[in-house]
């Protein structure tokens, strides 16, 4: 038992939620998991894109532009109705998405992505379920994560420039840990250019009133794109002030608190899903696992759910299981071992969701949430794994990539010639 006073335990929380990212590993996964969800959703609908959210949309422009101007909600569809502002708009969607699940100057694309999410389900709000539900929001809290840390272009862009900072002038780690003739950062065109092009996108839809009736959303995305320039100005001309400390703190208190809201939303998802199947007779008596299986709209491998359906005692164990994981999940997150458990479980379930109800997106979209709650040390295994199997794969082809352990990527908290702070 600790014997630690209390005042020391509180200093040493405080230090901790604010001197670095929780959950790094796990906010990666979650920014690869609903990226790539999305991603895989609209190139199965790019046949089908128009007659969705396009011109050809039963829900006309003209129908969806009252009804957004009455909730107050953003969709950039709405500037224009030409089919060549939707086709720019589809594909800009689809490249950031893209370009985020690789965690390419992740906090641009990552509100691009928000934007994008937004506008299309805005368009067509008719459309939607519960999975397109839990990416709208989750589209927005990662927008607010240091979600790039790890498993990203940035974190690996950042570990050669560390590399190559280290070797440069003969200088010695233990100088360069202690900042000691720190260069700057070298210039990053790309970036650079993606923050004057948003900034003036920003400017003119502010402009001309296009970001929605709300005042929290554009107050957000003009804070981001000033922090984005004032962490590029501090960042490259002093590394190693208390301004750039003060820019790690404030992006490490809202990833954190973020993280948290995040987790908090899952086991509301879960907690009402469970309670309210409770109180359905279906659930109670076991049986409404067994009326889905048999509609055709739910039903990609007919024989497979004839199987499972004819087994009484199978959907009654698998009916009665699923409410007692969901209702019991939010119980579980202060036990390791159930916590683990159950959301293997819940995985499962979803998996067999995509499977036999045919519902692969809204299961992708729950998987990836539910992945927050992964334990550290599995993602760290997985991702030695992955890293392994990629030298084996390119040593097979005559390319033998950098020997890189899996935390080799990571960018330092408070790293004084690069870190991703308010870009990602």
């Amino acid at each position: 038992m600790s014997t630690a006073p209390p005042g020391r335990k509180l200093a040493s929380g405080v230090q901790r939620i604010t001197s670095s990212a929780l959950g790094r590993y796990q906010s990666a996964v979650v920014r690869i998991g609903f990226s790539a969800t999305y991603l895989l959703f609209l190139l199965r609908e790019l046949p089908h894109r128009h007659e969705m959210y396009g011109p050809d949309a039963p829900w006309r422009w003209d129908m969806a532009k009252q009804l957004i101007s009455g909730n107050e909600s953003l969709s950039v569809l709405m500037w224009s109705d030409s089919t060549a502002w939707f086709e720019t708009v589809y594909a800009v969607v689809l490249l950031s998405a893209a370009l985020l699940m690789v965690g390419w100057h992740t906090r641009a694309m990552s509100v691009l992505f928000m934007v994008g999410v937004l506008s299309l389900q805005n368009r067509s709000v008719f459309l939607g379920d519960g999975g397109d539900n839990v990416v709208h929001l989750m589209a927005i809290y990662l927008v607010l994560t240091r979600c790039g840390q790890v498993w990203s272009l940035d974190a690996r862009r950042a570990a050669r420039a560390r590399r190559t900072e280290s070797g440069a002038d003969g200088e010695s780690k233990s100088e360069q840990e202690s900042g000691a003739g720190g260069a700057r950062p070298a210039l990053n065109a790309a970036g650079m250019i993606l923050w004057l092009v948003l900034g003036l996108v920003l400017v003119v839809a502010t402009a001309t009133d296009g970001l929605g009736g709300t005042w929290w959303l554009p107050t957000l995305l003009w804070v981001l794109w000033i922090g984005h320039g004032v962490w590029w100005a501090v960042n490259r001309y002093a590394p190693q002030s208390e301004p750039r400390t003060l820019l790690d703190v404030l992006a490490n208190l809202a990833h954190n608190a973020t993280l948290v809201v995040i987790m908090a939303e899952v086991c509301l998802i879960y907690a009402t899903a469970g309670w309210y199947k409770v109180q359905g007779s279906r659930w109670q008596d076991g049986t409404a696992l067994y009326y889905p299986l048999n509609l055709d709209y739910f039903t990609p491998w007919p024989a497979l759910s004839d199987l499972l359906a004819s087994n009484g005692v199978m959907v009654m164990v698998l009916t009665y299981g699923t409410v007692i994981v969901q209702v019991a999940f939010p119980f579980t997150l202060f036990n390791r071992r159930v916590k683990n458990v159950l959301l293997v479980a819940m995985m499962c379930e979803h998996a067999g969701i995509a499977l036999l109800l045919g519902l692969p997106f809204f299961s992708m979209a729950m998987i990836a949430a539910d992945s927050v709650f992964l334990p550290t040390v599995f993602l760290v295994w997985l991702g030695g794994r992955v890293t392994l199997g990629r030298q084996l794969l390119f040593s097979r082809t005559g390319r033998v990539p950098e020997q890189q352990r899996g935390g080799e990527e990571e960018v330092p908290q408070h790293s004084g010639s690069s870190g991703h702070t308010l870009v990602g």
